[in-house]
């Protein structure tokens, strides 16, 4: 067992992968050389033939995907980050997500696209979005987010195995955050959620860094009485349903974290849900805290004000708990 960076873990599983399988090439901008780590030193090992830099064209970029998993190969894409998925949407949306379905399954899309995602540090509105619900929208695609640097590694060696188009995101914020990790190869299965946290009272969801904030808040809250399961979804498409609404079912309260803005998001699919398949459990309304609906602001202090924080997470349990 080591101990890495998130983005360094995300770039162990992406080696195991193309050490196992030599269909597995990585394309991207400056994927040579890696500005945010997460490809580094990949070019050393595997050679330019299997670590290609593209033209900065986004749709460019995501269209090759397409071209070379309907091919034979199985490309990995780093777009570097995720704002920069919405100038390849058509390639993204009618194409990778739809063509296994539109072929009948004669055209396997086995592709990971990834980047780094939502606010860190004033990079503003066009480099600061958490498109994920987008994504989650598009048929055909999967969707994952890890919180820590185990699951990074784990969840991009079970990306790149599967047969479907994944697209994978890592939190901006969470990039330096350091954890254990497993050597080896391990897979963690996409669409299963893991329980951080076991409590009674009340049940919160959390996706990416808003992990941290609810154990953080989940551990201030113990020791005044209230005990609070926390569930790292991981995958948000298709999401572990089963187990959430397990959860509620005990606990009869839900709170829903997403650093995504609230409108149509995630969030309000998980509370939808457990409105139509556990509504006779549930004892108080559901709650989510999720961004405002608005452009990310550039001013730091207007970033950490629209961000998901401690204080409006216990303030959403406790209303919960009313």
């Amino acid at each position: 067992m080591g101990n890495s960076y998130l983005v360094t873990a995300m770039r162990d599983g992406l080696a195991e992968a193309m050490r196992e399988d030599p269909a597995v090439v990585l394309f991207g901008e400056d994927a040579d050389r890696s500005v945010m780590g997460s490809t580094r030193g990949l070019i050393d090992e595997f050679g330019p033939d299997r670590v290609r830099n593209i033209p900065l064209s986004e749709a460019t970029i995501v269209g090759c995907g397409v071209g070379a998993a309907a091919a034979g190969l199985r490309p990995v894409i780093d777009l570097m980050v995720s704002s920069f998925f919405y100038v390849t949407m058509d390639q993204l949306a009618n194409q990778a997500a739809k063509l296994r379905y539109m072929s009948g399954g004669q055209v396997e899309l086995p592709i990971v696209y990834f980047a780094a995602t939502g606010g860190a540090g004033s990079a503003a509105a066009q480099h600061s979005e958490s498109p994920h619900p987008t994504f989650i929208q598009q048929a055909g695609l999967k969707v994952v987010m890890p919180s820590t640097p185990s699951d990074a590694k784990g969840l991009m060696l079970a990306a790149v195995r599967d047969p479907n188009p994944v697209v994978y995101l890592q939190e901006a914020s969470l990039g330096g955050t350091r954890g254990p990790v497993p050597e080896g190869p391990y897979e963690v299965p996409l669409g299963q959620a893991e329980v951080r946290r076991n409590g009674s009272d009340v049940t919160v969801v959390a996706v990416g860094r808003t992990v941290t904030v609810a154990l953080a808040v989940a551990e201030e809250l113990d020791g005044e009485g209230v005990s609070v399961e926390v569930i790292d979804p991981r995958t948000l498409h298709p999401w572990d349903a089963d187990t959430v609404m397990e959860s509620v079912a005990r606990t009869g309260r839900l709170v829903v974290l997403d650093t995504a803005r609230q409108s149509c998001g995630f969030a309000a699919e998980v509370i939808a849900t457990a409105c139509t398949e556990a509504f006779g459990s549930l004892r108080a309304a559901p709650v989510r805290v999720c961004a405002p609906d608005v452009p990310m602001p550039f001013a730091p202090q207007l970033e950490r004000h629209l961000a998901v924080d401690e204080h409006k997470v216990k303030a959403a349990v406790l209303r919960s708990l009313a």
